[in-house]
């Protein structure tokens, strides 16, 4: 009895042992298991994601390019269709910031797919439209809704993690990019056809519904946050400016108590998401939302009159301008692809290189501005191409991250809103500039361009080992 009482006490621990290992072996595996079939999910809603992308930009594309066009067809003078023109981005400045709030009350996937749908209708009623009045009527549901690009990058921001974001959204940019390339030489094709505007409005109008068929049956469930962190929305310090940590604090709680109201409908809940952001966008955002105005300004610049200032500087046609502005655009739709690359090099420092882009995208158009030949004029637009793709997804990462993972729809809808201001303001400005030399728009975008970087270099955090140790505490 001593004998074997002795070996039952000894014996007992050695068989729990080797019963619980390969229990443990079981379920490290099983939870790797786990981890590699939740990434390949992640995969899968992502790619469903860029595809929503290019069949948005390859709709409107086939549209867009002949739309002044067929409305010189129904008689409207160039003054009207300037004004018609206009009005588009007027709708889209006071539409965006309300949707993109509205997105971060309701949900993603509702937001998502009403604006697909309403913007869908507005291209059916712009195939039927035979008169200027049906024409203005259409371009209303486009402009008010027309903000799925915007949606889906708050989206790809809640499900991807902080460090990856910018990533994916430039590989985002890159299929949105292919279909705005695609795009108009399909509707080019089309439009030579008999009654070719309304067979391209209607099938735009096609592919919107496919889209939003697409996002209907999209695999929401695999959609889940690659960062639980991004919900202290406020705390991050990997910003242009050196934050003050107890306002960024007390802006968090104000959104929280907001968010916490659950019973309050959603209408109410929109209005109080745009109050309570008004401190933070104003105060904590100014510098970041400043760059863009300028940064936007400078670009839309140097495209305002660059077919123009091509023909009286150089002899170019129109047709060989064209060529360019399509190498152009596809230099864009592939610099999305050389984010990995970049953004290691600059270990995911997204303002370092925001800036950097932006000194390169000054000095570009500086160089365009004086370039004696059109290989000067070629070079400058390949880098451009590069710089300008880099500087928007570098942005865009920096409101995020400033602004938390909370409020993405509200944050990008107001970065589209101040990108409209910019389409109402270049305009004015290239017309004026241009009165003096065809290189006088281009060289007030240089001019904006370095106003941003002065103002990229006096906000930026005085320590930057500092904020790399904070963004890995958290």
């Amino acid at each position: 009895m001593e004998l074997g009482g002795h070996w039952h006490m000894s014996s007992a621990p050695r068989l729990v042992s080797e019963i619980a290992e390969p229990q443990q072996e079981r379920k490290t595996g099983t939870e790797a298991g786990a981890a590699d079939s939740g990434a390949v999910r992640t995969r899968r809603f992502l790619l469903c994601l860029y595809l929503v992308g290019f069949l948005d930009l390859f709709g409107v594309s086939m549209v867009v390019p002949v739309l002044s066009l067929h409305v010189k067809s129904l008689g409207a003078s160039p003054t009207v269709a300037g004004i018609v023109g206009s009005s588009y981005g007027v709708l889209q400045l006071f539409s965006s910031t309300f949707v993109g709030c509205w997105s971060d009350v309701v949900g993603k996937r509702s937001s998502l797919l009403t604006c697909i749908l309403l913007s869908a209708l507005g291209y059916l009623l712009l195939g039927a439209a035979t008169n200027m009045f049906l024409f203005v009527l259409a371009r209303v549901p486009a402009g008010i809704f027309k903000h799925t690009l915007s949606i889906s990058r708050a989206l790809l921001s809640d499900v991807v993690p902080e460090k990856e974001r910018p990533l994916v959204i430039g590989h985002f940019n890159t299929a949105s990019g292919v279909g705005f390339i695609l795009g108009p030489v399909v509707g080019g094709y089309l439009t030579e056809l008999e009654d070719g505007f309304y067979l391209t409005a209607f099938i735009c109008f096609l592919v919107f519904i496919l889209n939003a068929s697409l996002v209907w049956f999209f695999p929401w469930r695999e959609a889940k946050p690659g960062s639980t962190d991004k919900g202290l929305p406020l705390r991050k310090t990997h910003v242009l400016l050196g934050r003050s940590h107890d306002a960024m604090q007390e802006a968090a709680t104000n959104r929280g108590a907001r968010a916490s109201k659950k019973a309050a409908r959603p209408w109410v809940e929109v209005g109080l998401a745009l109050r309570n952001m008004k401190n933070l966008l104003f105060s904590e955002m100014w510098d970041i939302f400043l760059v863009r105005l300028l940064m936007a300004v400078a670009v839309m610049l140097y495209y305002s009159n660059f077919v123009l200032a091509l023909e009286e500087r150089f002899g170019v046609r129109p047709k060989v301008t064209g060529y360019l502005i399509s190498y152009s655009s596809m230099l864009g739709a592939v610099a999305g692809l050389a984010l990995g690359p970049i953004l290691r090099l600059y270990k995911h420092n997204s303002q370092v290189l925001l800036l950097h882009s932006s000194m390169l995208t000054c000095a570009l158009l500086l160089l365009y501005s004086l370039a004696p030949t059109m290989g000067a004029v070629v070079l400058s637009s390949t880098l451009l191409s590069f710089s300008t793709a880099i500087g928007r997804t570098c942005i865009t990462d920096l409101q995020l991250t400033v602004g938390g993972a909370q409020a993405s729809g509200t944050l990008i809808g107001v970065g589209q809103s101040v990108t409209a201001v910019g389409r109402i303001i270049a305009p004015l400005l290239s017309g004026v500039a241009q009165e003096v030399s065809p290189c006088g728009p281009p060289s007030l975008g240089a001019a904006l361009a370095l106003v941003a970087i002065f103002i990229m270099s006096l906000n930026r955090p005085h320590s930057s080992g500092d904020r790399n140790g904070k963004l890995k505490s958290e």
